[in-house]
């Protein structure tokens, strides 16, 4: 064991991932941050002080696992821990076990039903599908007292794992029992890499010279910038603002995508005089009637003039006798569920490809530099979802199905064509003449 801690020494965030105790812990970012070296030696470490152990590390292909886990190992272990080839199995002399395996295919996790492993490290974890990922969890158990189960995930950003490795560690939103302190993450650049730079000191100018999409996400680490990624011109740096008053004379507008089952997400926006839109609120709801949404958009509105609001044209669709069970009368639509409920709507613009290229003009800079869009940080669901739309793969031009509620509600939005405010002049003073007055208010009478 000496000597295997001695080839090699943990940079300070790897010496942070050794430490980690967390049920799960990613560590990762950007490229060349020794993600590989540090989980083969964290389950190395683990196999070493836990007699006993059962681990098991993935990689999603064989080739992949060949080349950054099973080559290095027999290098590493040699003379130490005994290998079997057939089964891809290390046995240490303490009885532990670490398990090398692959998911290929999409049901190739379903190899693993039924086994125990007391540690879990999926090596690149982006590449693994959420499914899969929540299926290994039930195999993630231990009946070793004193030894809680742990699952380990090394990430960059993209791939088809990229949003729930974003969700659970970089947005920490939870669900379905999800609990915050059960997750962690420990974030790696190039730079914590001192050996790669020693070695090969290029290779952050290749980063460097990558397109900006592509050095925010290889470089920086950026999770909003992935593969396949429809928006890659959101940025977080340009595209939120830091919540101001709005001027009474800015414009202002709603938008909504309807949902019952799905998300209902509405919108409200603000334009100032030079055109540039501000989304400052939002409404993201499930299973709400439309009376009850239409309860809250107008209590989160308050005293605030709105011009307008848009909304997806599916709400005019009469569906007969269902909406008694709303509060509605037969054959009465969604849109005129909300109006008489006191939110009047206008059917928004549909055309996708047209609209989606709308909200990349406005993702674009104007002659000033800054963006014709921008969002509060409140817009929690708009902020999450935005960047993670993909493209369609059957129409380049169009982006795929997926959580796209808000997205949806902002593109009926700025597709409503909102102009510049106008700020109104204040009335100009006017001489007192007061022959132009009624004789009566001057203070004279008719005779």
């Amino acid at each position: 064991m000496h000597a295997l801690l001695l080839s090699g020494t943990p940079n300070p965030r790897q010496a942070e991932f050794f430490r980690a105790q967390a049920r799960h812990t990613a560590y990762g970012g950007a490229r060349g941050g020794g993600k590989s070296w540090a989980m083969r030696r964290k389950l190395v470490l683990l196999a070493f002080a836990t007699p006993g152990l059962n681990a098991l590390l993935l990689r999603r292909t064989l080739p992949e696992l060949r080349e950054n886990h099973v080559v290095p190992l027999l290098r590493e272990l040699h003379g130490v821990a005994d290998y079997n080839a057939a089964e891809r199995v290390f046995r240490f002399p303490n009885g532990a076990r670490l398990r090398l395996g692959y998911c290929d295919g999409a049901n190739d996790v379903y190899q693993y039903q039924g086994q125990e492993y007391d540690v879990i490290g999926m090596e690149e974890a982006t590449h693994f599908t959420e499914e899969q990922m929540r299926f290994l969890t039930t195999c993630n158990r231990t009946v070793k007292p004193n030894f809680r189960p742990r699952m380990y995930y090394t990430c960059n950003p993209g791939n088809v794992g990229h949003a729930w490795v974003k969700r659970l560690f970089i947005d920490r939103r939870f669900q379905n029992g999800e609990r915050p302190e059960d997750y962690a993450f420990i974030p790696a650049r190039v730079w914590d890499n001192k050996v790669l730079l020693a070695a090969d000191p290029d290779y952050v100018r290749q980063l460097e010279a990558l397109p900006e999409d592509l050095r925010r996400a290889h470089l920086e680490g950026d999770w909003d910038v992935h593969a396949g990624q429809y928006f890659r011109e959101f940025s977080r740096a340009k595209h939120i603002c830091e919540p101001f008053e709005l001027p009474s004379w800015w414009r202002r507008f709603r938008s909504m995508d309807w949902g019952y089952n799905d998300p209902c997400c509405v919108l409200w926006h603000a334009v100032d005089g030079d055109g540039r839109v501000y989304t400052y609120r939002e409404l993201y709801v499930r299973r709400m009637q439309a009376s009850e949404v239409a309860r809250e958009i107008r209590a989160l509105t308050g005293e605030e003039h709105i011009a307008y609001t848009v909304a997806s044209p599916d709400m005019w669709q009469r569906r007969g006798a269902v909406l008694k069970s709303e509060g509605g009368f037969e054959g009465e639509s969604i849109a005129e569920l909300f109006a008489r409920a006191g939110v009047p709507l206008t059917p928004a613009d549909n055309a996708r490809v047209a609209g989606w290229q709308r909200v990349r003009e406005y993702l674009a800079p104007a002659d000033d530099g800054k963006p014709l869009w921008q969002a509060f940080p409140d817009c929690a669901n708009l902020l999450r979802t935005l960047p993670l739309l993909m493209f369609d793969s059957h129409n380049r031009e169009d982006a795929a199905d997926g959580e796209d509620h808000a997205p949806e509600a902002l593109r009926y939005g700025l597709m409503s064509r909102p102009h510049g405010s106008k700020r109104e002049a204040a009335p100009a003073r006017r001489r007192y003449d007061p022959f132009s007055v009624p004789k009566q208010r001057a203070g004279f009478l008719e005779t």
